[in-house]
């Protein structure tokens, strides 16, 4: 049977197919994040923005740009940066035009989910969000008449032939593949198209796919690029402490979830913490209170000891969190996707030297059938259970001539074959299960450089796959035991209610994702919890706010799905819990400055006692105690902004400090001194201040505009301190 090859095609010579078999109507799917193929979408964008008859709808989420600059200050800092980290890096045109009010009405783009805030006030994108369970995503975007998919690929030269990976979205990639080639059989016109970028990563698992699942292979080595570089963000003290309270949590021998961005590597740290410097790890939570306040909790489901037999991360994003505790040695629980196995594995009874009894184990156990069959034989030689050099011929285990009955319901012959035919080590064991990723550009590297057989260890999957444990029940409870799920929320309501996606008036500020799944898996598994991370304050307007409070009109995660909520001043475990008893929790962890407010409105509706006040050993939930307690710790060397490294030099880092306290104090209420303070400014400036000055090409201001911008400058670094 000839099985069907792609057709290899230019950008041009695609589009025009595309046209050609949907006509003038195309609705197309893209990936979210880091999976788009940006010039084969540019080029059918700029198709249809020069043909008004081309009615072209795209679905896609979390559409990448790099920063703009609205002023010649912002151009002066941002233009080299930008240089520095996105060169190469293709644009998106419908992004472009998006964020100048300029989509042709030809043209409609539906995010499923956005960087936070992106179209905050952006009323087109508002209208056409598509409010999606991550798990739900191709089944809606078939739904709205998506026929044609698209993404960045990559590639792998082997014997046989080409063989290509989803790479960095396997996520719904792979429902689409799976899903458009059952489309196909039913007669209906779909197209399947792959764009080869070099700069990947090739990666495994159901991410890697053969070359007929496409109909069309873009492969212009002038078309490689680089990856999108998402630099990482500076770990402030709420989020450390946010990070340092979940670390206790986090059970040994078992499984980790966490996100990309700055509570993401908070978590890492305080658990690499943990496990490198424990002696000073015990001393810090002790003195935060964390193990006064806390200590049944963790003793019930986490710890506070180094990482014996690690952790298996399993989540819907490889993020270089992750890859900072496979260095340590925190990640390195090994998965094996057999259920016999990885029972074993989870009892104790196996651990990496196949035990002589293992069939037997397995057949006493019923995970493993009397009548060993071709599937069961390669599934368990794939682990290492049998030897490579054995082959399996109609019921016979062959063995370089000696044959032993696949029937091991005779003692006699399981004994031989449990001498003659076991291999020494497992093997072919994974540490994360992913579904797509996203990162700095020393983590893309991190993936590239590694060997095939470490690589393999961290497999990309469909979110069917790494969203839920529909499909695999037994297999997926085993493998993700233990099982921690940190996600965060915007809001958290007095009675345990999660704001995650948007706010109460309908606007929509990012997406649900995946979080629902894991907060369900965390409730479906036995050993399962959800870390539902909430900063207590925003900061908005120049003024501040509670993220707790008691009630609010737009909910992600229901309060019939409560788990624990995590702040930056402790854990509310509120599982189970009667609503007063909620509340009393919750209020423990808010801010102090607004406690009294939120027990009021409590005692108001008759949700807790008129007699109830708030202890007092929760009474200093404050940012300046926080910072109080890491002091002396930073002092150390500990809880740097940057603690795994970052893409921006000292002195753009004192800049992009400088430049925010100037922005905040311009919308705040002390607007009104600017002009007072600017008047005050010396006319010649310190020298300290010249590295500054050099790097914003400010040394010697000509023009009036230059001069102004001088000004400008000057008054941020007054404001920050620096003189």
């Amino acid at each position: 049977m000839t099985v069907k090859q792609p057709i290899h095609m230019t950008i041009e010579q695609c589009v025009d197919h595309i046209i050609e078999v949907f006509g003038n109507t195309i609705k197309m799917g893209i990936p979210l994040g880091l999976g788009k193929p940006a010039p084969l979408v540019n080029a059918l964008y700029q198709r249809a923005k020069k043909n008004p008859q081309i009615s072209l709808t795209i679905f896609t989420a979390l559409s990448l740009e790099k920063p703009v600059w609205h002023n010649d200050l912002e151009r002066r800092f941002l233009e080299p940066i930008s240089k520095r980290l996105w060169e190469g890096v293709p644009d998106l045109d419908y992004l472009m035009d998006i964020r100048q009010k300029a989509l042709p009405d030809n043209i409609t783009v539906h995010e499923l989910f956005c960087k936070a805030g992106a179209y905050r006030k952006d009323a087109n994108m508002q209208q056409n969000y598509m409010s999606t369970n991550y798990t739900h995503t191709h089944r809606d975007c078939l739904i709205n008449g998506e026929a044609c998919f698209g993404h960045m690929i990559a590639k792998r030269e082997t014997a046989d032939g080409c063989s290509y990976s989803c790479s960095c979205n396997a996520d719904t990639s792979v429902d689409a593949l799976n899903g458009f080639s059952e489309l196909k059989k039913e007669g209906k016109k779909t197209l399947i198209i792959g764009m080869v970028n070099s700069q990947l990563p090739f990666m495994y698992g159901q991410a890697e796919v053969p070359a007929h699942v496409y109909d069309v292979i873009i492969d212009d080595p002038q078309l490689y690029h680089p990856l999108y570089v998402a630099p990482r963000p500076a770990i402030n003290p709420a989020d450390y402490m946010i990070g340092l309270n979940i670390s206790t949590l986090i059970k040994d021998d078992g499984t980790l979830q966490i996100g990309i961005g700055a509570l993401g590597d908070a978590i890492a740290y305080g658990l690499n913490l943990r496990h490198t410097q424990n002696d000073l790890y015990r001393k810090l939570i002790a003195e935060c209170g964390i193990t006064a306040t806390n200590g049944d909790l963790i003793e019930e489901i986490g710890g506070t000891e180094p990482f014996a037999k690690g952790l298996y991360g399993s989540t819907e994003m490889l993020v270089d969190g992750f890859m900072q505790l496979y260095k340590t040695g925190v990640m390195k629980r090994k998965v094996y996707h057999h259920v016999g196995i990885q029972r074993m594995v989870n009892d104790g009874t196996l651990q990496d030297e196949i035990p002589t009894d293992i069939l037997d184990h397995m057949i006493t156990q019923e995970s493993l059938h009397p009548y060993l069959t071709q599937k069961d034989f390669e599934a368990l030689q794939r682990y290492g259970v049998f030897k490579d050099t054995l082959t399996y011929q109609e019921g016979w285990i062959i063995d370089d001539g000696r044959r032993y009955s696949a029937l091991l319901a005779d003692k006699e012959n399981l004994r031989a074959v449990s001498e003659n035919c076991l291999g020494s080590h497992l093997k072919n064991g994974v540490v994360l299960t992913g579904a797509f990723f996203i990162g700095p550009k020393d983590f893309y590297d991190t993936l590239c450089r590694m060997p095939e057989e470490e690589r393999r260890q961290f497999e990309m999957c469909g979110v069917d796959v790494a969203n839920h444990l529909y499909g695999d029940e037994v297999l997926r409870s085993l493998e993700r035991a233990n099982g921690r799920f940190c996600n965060t929320g915007m809001k958290a309501t007095l009675l345990g209610a999660i704001a995650s996606d948007g706010l109460e008036d309908g606007t929509v500020i990012s997406g649900v994702g995946g979080q629902y799944n894991f907060v369900s898996m965390a409730h479906a598994l036995p050993d399962g919890r959800l870390l539902m991370m909430i900063k207590s304050t925003r900061h908005e307007g120049g003024q501040t706010f509670s993220n707790i409070v008691y009630n609010y009109g737009h909910v992600t995660i229901p309060r019939h799905l409560r788990d624990i909520v995590v702040t930056e001043y402790g854990v509310a475990d509120i599982r189970g819990k009667c609503d007063q008893e909620i509340i009393k929790a919750m209020l423990n962890i808010a801010d102090s400055r607004f406690q009294d407010e939120l027990l009021a409105e409590a005692k108001k509706y008759k949700k807790i006692p008129e007699t109830y006040e708030i202890p007092q050993q929760f009474r200093n939930n404050t940012p300046a105690r926080l910072a109080e307690t890491l002091k002396a710790y930073q002092g150390q060397g500990l809880f740097p902004n940057f603690p795994f490294g970052t893409a921006f030099t000292p002195i753009e880092l004192m800049i992009a400090h400088a430049l925010k306290i100037l922005k905040n104090k311009s919308i705040g209420a002390g607007a009104a001194e600017l002009p007072a303070i600017m008047a005050q400014l010396p006319a010649d400036i310190p020298a300290t201040l010249n590295p500054l000055m050099e790097r914003m090409q400010l040394t010697n201001p000509a023009s009036p505009e230059e001069q102004k911008v001088h000004k400008t400058f000057l008054l941020a670094l007054k404001l920050a301190g620096f003189f």
